[in-house]
């Protein structure tokens, strides 16, 4: 597993890239963890050297490739 860290976004915290699956996940600090499926290495790699993360998300990523809401991720709260 590949993984980039995103300090200055406010939209993102981090990504993670599974070369075997092309399975990217990002942590979103509002929404939680996503998995989009079947993401190219070399998407991965631009995305990594992006300018800013939410705009390179919602150009190249988002509505792009299917999605999931991370199965493992724990949810706390009231309505969880």
């Amino acid at each position: 597993m590949r993984a980039h860290r995103f300090p200055q976004s406010s939209m993102i915290a981090r990504i993670g890239y599974d070369e075997e699956t092309g399975i990217l996940s990002i942590s979103f600090h509002d929404t939680g963890k996503y998995l989009y499926y079947d993401v190219p290495v070399a998407l991965f790699e631009e995305f990594c050297r992006a300018p800013s993360a939410g705009t390179f998300f919602n150009a190249r990523i988002k509505d792009d490739f299917r999605c999931r809401r991370d199965p493992e991720r724990r949810r706390f709260g009231p309505n969880a």
